[in-house]
């Protein structure tokens, strides 16, 4: 009988290999259907170090093996926590997927372990590790009956709605009223709101999306019509903008003193926590947003008009890359702006290309994009799209049309996110 609760994990590695290890952890337990066993975290004092142990491994649904040239050849706990498992693995039917070796280094895992395909989280190349881990774990937690799987029916875009009802001439027709009476600049061209953040217009209208050139989920290129004006984020949202959300809110960042790089972009954060972020933005400034728009993270269509224009350009620039007009190949984030405006987008938009990955509105699908086929739906099993590339990617992740895609709980030190004002998608 199918149940709820969550899929259990157990981490098995050697001390040494601790801060590798502990990064997994934070990002398994990021996901609601996984519950995570790590020593450091369920251990406490007075504790039967071997007890404890022994009887997380009886109750654990997967073994996570972590391996490195150290752990590998170390004799103690991590050997033995090896062979608990590897008799428990002795008692389960043929082909149960259930001991998982995660390598964290290029290193040949122990013999008995040689019969189950590995994973690699290499440094560099964790995003990559985590999300194919993942799918390994689903499939393991559907086995047993873990997975609860509900489809919800899609909602008509509210734009769609809009379109109908005629009633796009209602809201521009007012919007320069709205600009004059609120609290935002009386430039149509660009909003700015009390708390310093800059909006700049993009001009509804066809832009070309997507590349003939570039990867295979970029294809084809074809022209997509996005019928509202909207503004999109100057920058991306800082850390001290963000932290008066978690001040607000007593939410706690998972790292420490991220606070001190005010004028940094924000990182760590989900897909999740972005959205209620926008909402809790939105609720605040409504009073200074013009008629019947919101705050929110844009959808991969707005994202990618805004970084290229309507010319169908690689880059914000241009279609040449420039080291000097982006933060990319480099060992962390920088404040934002600082290549501005040489990096800018045709409209005015900064750090488009590189510094962090932006979270969008839309789930992964294959292109053409069509607004309207349920892309722009909330589901919580499925992969959202990324966009710009961050500091640590090559010249490849900064082109304007290029797609990362992870879960809406996913959370890592290249991503961030910015918003923009437009209409909101669903009623």
């Amino acid at each position: 009988m199918p149940t709820n609760r969550p899929l259990r994990v157990f981490l098995c590695h050697s001390s040494a290999d601790k801060p590798a290890v502990r990064e997994l952890y934070q990002k398994l337990r990021a996901e609601p259907w996984i519950d995570p066993w790590l020593d450091e975290e369920e251990l406490f004092p007075g504790m039967d170090w071997n007890l404890e142990i022994e009887k997380a491994i009886e109750a654990t649904d997967v073994i996570l093996v972590c391996l490195s040239n150290n752990s590998v050849t170390k004799e103690g706990y991590v050997q033995r926590e090896i062979r608990i498992a590897l008799d428990y693995a002795d008692y389960k039917p043929e082909g149960t997927l259930f001991i998982i070796p995660v390598r964290l280094e290029e290193c040949t895992p122990p013999k008995r372990l040689a019969r189950w395909q590995y994973a690699d989280y290499f440094e560099g190349q964790r995003e990559r590790g985590v999300q194919r881990l993942l799918v390994s774990l689903e499939r393991r937690a559907e086995s047993l009956g873990l997975m609860k799987k509900e489809t919800q029916p899609r909602s008509e875009s509210f734009y769609d709605k809009a379109i109908k009802h005629k009633e796009l001439v209602e809201w521009f027709d007012n919007l320069e009223k709205e600009a004059n009476s609120k609290s935002v600049s009386n430039d149509l061209n660009k909003i700015t709101l009390s708390n310093g953040m800059e909006f700049l217009r993009v001009p509804a209208g066809e832009f070309t999306m997507g590349s003939n050139t570039g990867k295979p989920d970029e294809k084809p290129q074809h022209l997509v019509n996005i019928p509202y004006d909207y503004w999109m984020g100057r920058f991306p949202v800082t850390n001290e903008q963000y932290a008066l959300f978690t001040d607000e809110k007593e939410i706690k960042h998972p790292v420490g003193d991220w606070k001190i790089k005010k004028s940094f972009p924000v990182v760590n954060v989900t897909r999740t926590i972005v959205m209620d972020y926008c909402q809790w933005l939105t609720n605040l400034m409504k009073g200074e947003l013009p008629l019947r728009l919101l705050l929110r993270i844009p959808t991969e269509a707005e994202w990618e008009k805004s970084a290229r224009g309507v010319d169908g350009r690689e880059y914000p620039w241009g279609n040449q890359f420039d080291s000097k007009k982006c933060n990319t190949k480099t060992e962390s984030a920088n404040s934002v702006g600082m290549y501005s405006p040489e990096g800018d987008s045709p409209y005015g938009c900064a750090d488009m290309s590189g510094n962090v990955w932006e979270w969008t509105h839309s789930l992964k699908k294959s292109y053409p994009y069509v607004v309207n086929d349920g892309r722009e739906e909330k589901k919580d099993t499925v992969r959202y799209v990324l966009r710009g590339g961050s500091f640590i990617d090559d010249i490849d992740c900064v082109r304007c049309t290029f797609r990362g895609g992870l879960r809406a709980s996913f959370f890592d030190s290249a991503i961030g996110f910015r918003i923009c004002i437009a209409p909101p998608l669903h009623k």
